[in-house]
């Protein structure tokens, strides 16, 4: 990887293996191998944790292996070597990683082959603050503050999938903390050639300042993080992969069109979108059920005066090729069924202070008045099984399969982490585990049920989701081309924190005209983009929008909502997403196999084009096919950087380019500029 920060050069992506990782090291004979290091403030333990990375833990008295993490699980022994270096410092080596630790127990991390520094720990002061800092924080836990050197030209990319608009995180500062449509993994790959895991669950933030890189845990037990290198960002992505978890293949059938809005009401307004795409002859793999289904939020059950036969309309569904999607949520509602026997059972989230209550939701069966509500707790197995247990009788007995977990950051308003208590433990030490512990609950489940690959659809994710069947989309946006804009980077950016499976509301969500000109062609372009997004996903509160409580649905949003000339359009489109589905499935066996995210930066396939990492509104989909999305009303051209190493074939006239340049390509209303890597074997028709 030659990253465009002035660091040497790391050995040629040539020498590695397929997924850039290299071969392995034999198995080390001794798992003691590491570094450890105490005074009167703290202790320090490095150890090797997987290929080229280690782990590091530091604590006030004593580090503890029993904290929820993401690293859970040791891996397999690696060989690693001891060594003392120069002014008394002590050297551990793991494959291609080397860390220092000076007399003064601070670390630096450099790369085996030629000794080039990775990252080093900074302090605050010669003589006080250190690298790492413990404040406390009461009952036992701290404010924790890891302090790393900043360096001129570095980039950040992953962390999670935020809205912000950029794809570099450098100079930002990003909260670790999960709301609605900023998804907190606190993984990041650096240009300089490492990745990092704060591997802590913990409400904070990230500092990427110009004078140093300060992780924060408002309230936690220790410092833990863990550190990796790699040639190549495939490389790194592989070795994180491996290190919290594979994403599984996501089957074939998901790789189709996902239909929804907001929402339909019945039954039958549902089979009727339904046996129109049946009639139209669209294909179509998935069609949403949608909030309100329910008689009273937690009841998760159907309401038999709008759906009176569930198991029927399976069935037909079924028949056409097309699955269900139903929305479970994690809230209970005070009137619900379910509330009084999980609050006597201890299943929902405890406060230390006040009514145990986290927010407020509207009930259609008591004139739609906002009722208290609270959350149960998945960082508790047995709550995770009395939720099964009501998922599998009024649902999964009846056929429904595909879950749609909505709000699972959770969503709560005013943010209360303080007064929070999980059975993980305090919600400031552990609540971004949420996510991620609820869509466990239901891949567990269904896989003891017999299913190969369990799908949930889920608003929010945190480091290891992708190992449960987590396909992430990015929540509640705004429709307008500046969010379209933002979600590439989104999109981009999860998929380097190891969520490979990603999905956005076409057309964003908040509002859209369907008769309007202007909106119109900002689905026909957002639709474009989502062609050859791991999951093709239309979904959206559509004018007119009634009163939320009254209301409760939007506008139409069906393919033949948008007129005749947007219809031709985007059919055409989708024939094309059909035509790519075998090149797309193929990517997903390399992402559940190697971590390799579908979508990805220029950089992840080209690191040593400095030019590469610099692109952030372009994409590739896989090794093959370069994306560039129209992001602009009105917009008919763009310029287009075709990355140096490959030739390109334009998809829509055949013409051969050379790569390592920027050309001008035609971007008219049907399609986007799409370019073919020379030497693939895709045969594609797209759109010209």
């Amino acid at each position: 990887m030659s990253p465009p920060d002035g660091t040497s050069p790391a050995p040629s992506a040539a020498t590695s293996d397929a997924a850039g990782t290299g071969s392995r090291p034999p198995a080390s004979s001794d798992p003691a191998v590491g570094l450890e290091f105490g005074d009167a403030e703290h202790v320090l333990r490095v150890e090797p944790w997987g290929a080229d990375s280690v782990r590091v833990r530091s604590a006030r008295h004593r580090v503890r292996d029993d904290l929820p993490g993401a690293l859970s699980a040791p891996p397999a022994a690696v060989a690693a070597e001891l060594g003392v270096g120069p002014h008394g410092s002590r050297i551990l080596t793991v494959g291609r990683l080397r860390v220092e630790l000076s007399p003064q127990g601070h670390l630096r991390f450099a790369r085996t082959q030629d000794g080039t520094e990775l990252l080093r720990e900074s302090v605050g002061h010669f003589a006080w603050p250190g690298p790492r800092t413990f404040t406390p924080a009461g009952e036992g836990r701290y404010q924790l503050d890891q302090r790393f050197a900043a360096y001129d030209g570095e980039q950040f990319f992953g962390l999670g999938q935020h809205s912000h608009g950029r794809l570099d995180h450098k100079h930002m500062v990003i909260d670790l903390v999960q709301r609605n449509g900023e998804v907190t993994i606190p993984f990041t790959l650096s240009s300089r050639g490492y990745g990092l895991l704060w591997n802590l669950p913990a409400v904070g933030r990230v500092e990427l300042a110009a004078n140093q890189t300060r992780w924060v845990a408002d309230a936690a037990d220790q410092i833990d993080y863990w550190i990796t290198t790699a040639p190549t960002p495939a490389g790194i992505m592989a070795n994180y992969a491996d290190a919290t978890g594979h994403a599984p293949v996501l089957p074939e059938w998901a790789l189709g069109l996902w239909q929804s809005r907001l929402r339909y009401r019945t039954q039958e307004e549902l089979l009727g979108v339904a046996r129109e795409h049946r009639r139209r002859g669209l294909p179509l793999s998935v069609i949403a059920v949608d909030f309100f289904h329910w008689p009273h939020l937690g009841d998760w059950r159907f309401d038999a005066a709008d759906w009176p036969d569930p198991a029927g309309m399976v069935a037909e569904l079924a028949s056409m090729g097309v699955r269900p999607l139903v929305s479970v949520w994690p809230s209970v509602s005070v009137v619900s069924e379910n509330y009084c026997p999980m609050r006597d059972e201890r299943l929902l989230l405890g406060t230390e202070h006040g009514q145990p209550f986290q927010h407020v939701f509207p009930d259609s069966q008591v004139g739609d008045k906002p009722l208290p509500v609270v959350f149960y707790d998945p960082t508790d197995e047995r709550a995770r099984d009395y939720i099964w247990s009501r998922i599998k009788r009024n649902y999964y007995d009846l056929g429904f399969r595909l879950w749609w977990l909505d709000a699972c950051e959770p969503e709560m308003y005013p943010e209360q982490f303080g007064n929070l208590r999980y059975a993980a433990g305090p919600g400031r030490a552990v609540a971004n585990l949420y996510p991620r512990e609820h869509v466990r609950g239901f891949f567990e489940h269904m896989r003891a049920e017999g299913e190969d690959v369990p799908v949930s659809l889920v608003r929010s994710a945190w480091s290891g989701s992708q190992a449960y069947g987590a396909a992430l989309w990015s929540g509640d946006i705004p429709a307008t081309f500046e969010a379209l804009a933002a979600q590439v980077r989104a999109g981009l950016s999860a998929g380097l924190s190891g969520i490979p499976w990603w999905t956005t509301d076409i057309g964003g969500f908040h509002g859209g005209d369907p008769d309007d000109p202007d909106y119109r062609e900002l689905l026909i372009r957002w639709f474009q983009f989502a062609v050859f997004c791991p999951l093709l996903r239309m979904h959206g509160h559509r004018e007119p929008r009634d009163a939320f409580p009254a209301g409760r649905s939007g506008g139409p949003n069906e393919l033949w909502s948008y007129g005749q000339e947007a219809y031709r359009i985007l059919t055409r489109q989708l024939r094309l997403r059909q035509d790519l589905r075998a090149y797309l499935h193929r990517q997903m066996v390399s992402a559940a196999d190697c971590g390799a995210p579908v979508i990805r930066p220029l950089f992840f396939d080209f690191p040593d084009d400095p030019a590469a990492w610099t692109v952030e509104d372009q994409f590739l989909c896989g090794p093959d096919l370069l994306i560039s999305p129209v992001t602009r009303l009105g917009e008919r051209r763009r310029q287009v950087y075709l990355p140096a190493g490959a030739e390109w074939r334009a998809a829509a006239t055949g013409n051969d380019h050379d790569g390592g340049r920027t050309t001008t390509a035609d971007a008219p209303l049907e399609c986007l500029p799409v370019f073919v890597r020379r030497g693939s074997t895709l045969d594609v028709r797209f759109p010209g």
